[in-house]
């Protein structure tokens, strides 16, 4: 399965087009319809997304840091600053919420960007010919 990559044209950056939610193949056509919803084809140049997979890794990228900045946000605000313990939950599921939920966009784009750079696809299992 190729995805229709050019291979006579300059690949477009996939932190460009991924970040920004741009189709990794014109660059100007969006890639999400919703906050994380892939459309089903590119507007502008007719790049079918059905190749987009990007499953849970933005996900894992995103808690795997977030928790670790959050978790030491939430440690410094309860010994340092001594906010009582209703304040530090309000303000620490705050953090945590705004630092899961703005990076899942962008990396999910560049992740389905990767993959058309890439020609990636679903691997198979094939039997050895004897």
């Amino acid at each position: 399965m190729t995805l229709g990559v050019d291979k006579q044209a300059e690949p477009l950056s996939p932190f460009e087009t991924g970040f920004r939610g741009k189709c990794p193949r014109c660059g100007s056509g969006e890639l999400f319809e919703g906050f994380l919803t892939v459309r089903p084809d590119c507007r502008a140049c007719g790049l079918d997304f059905s190749f987009a997979d990007a499953g849970d890794g933005p996900a894992f990228f995103v808690l795997s840091f977030a928790c670790l900045i959050g978790f030491g946000f939430v440690l410094w605000m309860h010994f340092s600053v001594g906010a009582p313990l209703w304040l530090n939950i309000i303000v620490s599921a705050i953090v945590l919420a705004v630092a899961c939920l703005a990076p899942l966009r962008p990396l999910k784009g560049l992740m389905i960007a990767q993959q058309y750079l890439k020609d990636a696809h679903e691997g198979e299992i094939t039997k050895p010919d004897h």
